[in-house]
């Protein structure tokens, strides 16, 4: 069996503030070993699973946070970013089994992190097809188009909550709940063994009922904070301004969807 993992950190267990999430800052450190160890625990499980071969592609930042000394022999691990669309699943492809998601957070302006956004800070808002998108939906989307299913999610209790819906086999581990600047956070030594037990779960599932069909066409709209940001953004091919601060686009290829928002985010 062959795992793609897509880790980022402000989805981890212990994480709070943005300050926690920024490897200039001392308390960067504690954060990011959390990120190692969550990652771990979902090769374990996925290994006890069967898997045989996983990528793990380190999705915060510039993609130099977990530490590669931790992880089991089976693990390949993708450091850095090369600027693909696929962003935050970038090396994943058709021979891939299942992907799964660590760590991440809730969609722009969701409550149930006080780091909620999705890719940047520059909008309140990407909705595709009138749903409001987070980093989760655009990358779990992205595997889908290769016929990868993606069957685990560990990050925000809101966040596993909105997309539960999105994947039919999809099973998530709610590491920590929020409330405005506030977080509710888990035990580590209750998350770390959960995930690795859940992501043994999820990949023990018949994979072949976990695959979805993307819609036939997408229909995106972004707002911006600032309208500047907009007008700059509507010089895009195929982007149009709806007003000051809104531009829509629309594909039948999400390739083109994530290739759009990855120059224009």
């Amino acid at each position: 069996m062959r795992v793609f993992i897509s880790a980022d950190i402000e989805g981890v267990t212990t994480s709070t503030r943005w300050e926690e999430t920024d490897s200039n800052n001392a308390a960067y450190r504690l954060h990011a070993e959390q990120m190692t160890k969550e990652v771990l625990a979902a090769c374990e499980g996925a290994i006890a699973a069967g898997a045989t071969y996983i990528v793990v592609k380190d999705a915060h930042g510039g993609g130099y946070n977990i530490d590669p000394t931790r992880l089991p022999k089976e693990v390949v691990l993708i450091r850095g970013n090369w600027g693909h669309p696929d962003s935050m699943v970038s090396g994943i492809d058709g021979s891939f089994d299942a992907a799964m998601f660590v760590g991440y957070h809730g969609a722009a302006l969701r409550s149930g992190n006080p780091m909620s956004h999705t890719i940047s800070g520059r909008h309140t808002g990407i909705f595709i097809n009138d749903r409001r998108a987070s980093e989760f939906m655009l990358f779990s989307l992205a595997a889908a188009r290769y016929g990868v299913p993606t069957v685990f999610l560990a990050g925000d209790k809101m966040l596993c909550e909105d997309y539960a819906d999105l994947h039919p086999k999809l099973i998530t581990v709610a590491v920590k709940d929020g409330i405005g600047g506030a977080t509710f956070n888990r035990s580590v030594e209750a998350t770390i063994p959960e995930i690795r037990a859940q992501s043994e779960k999820a990949l023990r599932q018949d994979l072949t009922t976990a695959k979805i069909t993307l819609p036939e066409k997408f229909e995106v709209k972004i707002t911006y904070k600032e309208h500047v940001t907009a007008e700059r953004s509507s010089h895009y091919p195929g982007v149009t301004k709806l007003d000051d601060v809104t531009v829509a686009f629309s594909h039948t290829d999400y390739f083109e969807i994530l290739r759009t928002i990855r120059w224009i985010i």
